[in-house]
């Protein structure tokens, strides 16, 4: 593997330090956001170290988004994560709304053919 290829993958986990710098902020925020928002679960290593993987770090992002730049407070950025949380449903919610749309259409075009 060249030294290309390795700059090219992408970490597994990221230390409290880099991803402080990643985003400008100090450890201190980024340990007292971890206990304010639930999507922000990083693991631990056996020294007690934080290990963030590139899911915590796009939620960070999205906490820096509402926190820094729009403004929000961390109760505001709370409830529009919820919200943005509550407006992706997961696949299998999908299939199944999909699915009951198909009956009710097959239903509908049933009666109007018969009336």
């Amino acid at each position: 593997m060249s030294v290309n290829q390795k700059e090219e993958t992408e970490k597994l986990y990221y230390s409290i330090s880099e991803v402080s710098e990643m985003f400008e902020l100090n450890a201190s925020t980024l340990r007292f956001w971890e206990k304010e928002f639930e999507i922000l679960k990083p693991t631990k290593n056996k020294k007690g170290n934080r290990l963030f993987t590139s899911k915590d770090i796009e939620h960070i992002a999205q906490i820096v988004e509402l926190v820094k730049q729009k403004g929000f407070t961390i109760q505001g950025a709370k409830d529009q994560l919820k919200i943005k949380g509550a407006s992706k449903p997961s696949q299998d919610i999908k299939l199944d709304v999909i699915e009951k749309l198909k009956k009710i259409k097959a239903k509908l075009i049933h009666l109007s053919e018969n009336s």
